[in-house]
């Protein structure tokens, strides 16, 4: 197995680790938890850097690699549900679309045919990422003493449910206009792998 998926598969053996850590709310633990996700976070740059650099490219690769990432975004979006700081119907959404369009790119795939690349995918990427991160080092930095001591009001307004739930339920409808973007501009291939007239 080449570096690249390698790094891959490593980032999908961290996403329990730093679910399980995450979710116990203890201060150090939780640190620890955004460290793994950091680190998993960078296997998923670099593993794409290593890739396109010096072409280490396979189809096994390129269905495992997003994959990856809707794992390990979707841990923590669950994580966040866990300790009620997110709405669980907004996270059911963003995962049903990310693992259907994974899946529909994985048949394609196979059956040698490519689905068409919106950029706005992207941007839906980066956003989840974005807030993700944005959540993980507010929520860790806002149950440890050190940091949460004389800030009170800071961390208040950062972690605002209202806040939280706005920004969240725009990531829920960027996230749920791109998959329907996505099958509406590759409907004519969806109805081609699945063997019915185009």
């Amino acid at each position: 197995m080449i570096l690249p998926n390698q790094l891959t598969v490593l980032r999908i053996f961290l996403t329990p680790v730093f679910y399980l850590l995450f979710r116990t709310g203890d201060p150090v633990l939780v640190q620890i938890s955004m460290v793994v996700y950091m680190v998993a976070g960078f296997t998923d740059w670099y593993d794409g850097w290593l890739a396109r650099k010096y072409n280490y490219i396979t189809e096994w690769g390129k269905f495992l690699d997003p994959l990856a990432d809707k794992i390990l975004n979707s841990a923590a979006f669950f994580a966040f549900v866990y300790l009620d700081i997110l709405p669980l119907w907004m996270v059911i959404i963003i995962v049903i679309r990310d693992f259907l369009i994974t899946g529909l790119r994985g048949v394609s795939d196979y059956q040698k045919a490519s689905f068409v690349t919106r950029k706005s995918a992207k941007f839906k990427t980066f956003l989840q990422m974005a807030f993700i991160n944005y959540l993980i080092f507010i929520y860790a930095f806002s149950i440890t003493e050190y940091f949460y001591v004389g800030n009170e009001d800071v961390f208040a307004m950062l972690m605002d449910k209202y806040l939280i739930y706005y920004l969240m339920l725009f990531v829920t409808l960027v996230t749920l206009y791109t998959g329907v973007e996505y099958i509406y501009k590759n409907r004519g291939l969806i109805k081609r792998m699945f063997n019915y007239e185009s």
